[in-house]
């Protein structure tokens, strides 16, 4: 058992470098791959029944311990992403499937590698964790209306077929892990150093069914698509850092905000986009799953080592 929990954790700990692999043997070996699409619903399902085994009251306790705070985060999550994305599509020229699913994984919640990055980043866990928290709670109802508001010039949206698969793929898992948690405490804390293994196996089997059943769109327009992402997200860490700080909000909050701004639940990007738009427009959250986890890892680095310089200021300031 303790083996299985070490490898699990080097999983968890290496999880980026993974998601790469499985993306580019997604495209090396489409057929392998590409029978895992119909999958999707399922597999992300199951990685939000992990994260429904590892929620607590406390986490909640958290958003009414300190509202403004977490209000500034899901604020800035539902507002800065989908704006960004609207703006990339306008000024950026696109396919209208690759357009919408630009826009759909604007309007997704905070992913949960977001809180992984934030300890990382030496910032503050507990607000990431609120904030990822409330945000895939709302979700169910936010993202249906920023999708058909901004997306249905590009795609026919129907909200509440979205609103549905939300309730079905987030909202069911996650209540089902969570009474779990509460109805077999043992089992659960004996299952939970397996958790990360299963979560990243569901994201990279994602991520790869995306990647090998648009092999032939990436080819052509993957370049275009990865510049967008890019764009998309670092402008998220950028304003999601500065939004916190004109909040008048510490360094270690102002790294949370950002990264977790910044992050989006791209699994969740991806099975919408395919269940409700089309393969191709699932692409932008396939590789925003990729990317973000790389830029989220170099930000933690950069955040990490400007607590130190903070510090190390601090220290002088003392002795002077």
């Amino acid at each position: 058992m303790k083996t299985i929990a070490a490898f699990s954790n080097f999983i968890g700990r290496s999880f980026a470098i993974w998601v790469i692999v499985f993306a580019v043997l997604g495209f090396l070996l489409p057929s392998t791959f590409s029978i895992f699409a119909p999958w999707i619903v399922v597999l992300l399902g199951i990685i939000m029944f992990g994260m429904g085994l590892t929620i607590s009251a406390k986490d909640f306790a958290e958003v009414a311990r300190r509202p403004f705070d977490v209000a500034i985060g899901v604020v800035g999550q539902f507002l800065i992403m989908p704006l960004l994305a609207v703006l990339l599509t306008t000024i950026i020229p696109m396919p209208v499937e690759v357009a919408a699913g630009v826009i759909l994984v604007g309007c997704c919640p905070g992913g949960t590698a977001s809180n992984v990055m934030t300890y990382l980043g030496k910032g503050d866990v507990a607000l990431s964790v609120a904030c990822t928290s409330v945000t895939t709670l709302l979700a169910p109802i936010v993202t249906p209306f920023l999708v058909w508001m901004f997306a249905s010039q590009y795609l026919p949206v129907d909200a509440m077929s979205m609103f549905l698969s939300i309730v079905k793929v987030i909202l069911v898992p996650l209540a089902l892990g969570f009474v779990l948690q509460k109805v077999a405490p043992a089992l659960v804390k004996s299952a939970e150093p397996m958790l990360p293994l299963v979560s990243v196996a569901g994201i990279v089997l994602i991520v790869s069914a995306v990647v090998a059943v648009n092999k032939v769109n990436i080819a052509q327009s993957g370049l275009m698509i990865f510049a967008v992402v890019v764009l998309h997200n670092g402008f998220g860490l950028l304003l999601g850092y500065f939004a916190a700080r004109a909040a008048g909000l510490s360094l270690a909050k102002r790294k949370a905000i950002a990264i977790e701004v910044g992050m989006q639940n791209s699994g969740l990007g991806a099975a919408l986009a395919n269940a409700h738009f089309s393969p191709l427009a699932a692409v932008p959250s396939a590789v925003f799953s990729v990317w973000h986890n790389i830029s989220g890892a170099l930000v933690a680095n950069y955040f990490s080592r400007m607590e130190d310089r903070e510090m190390k200021r601090e220290a002088v300031s003392h002795k002077a």
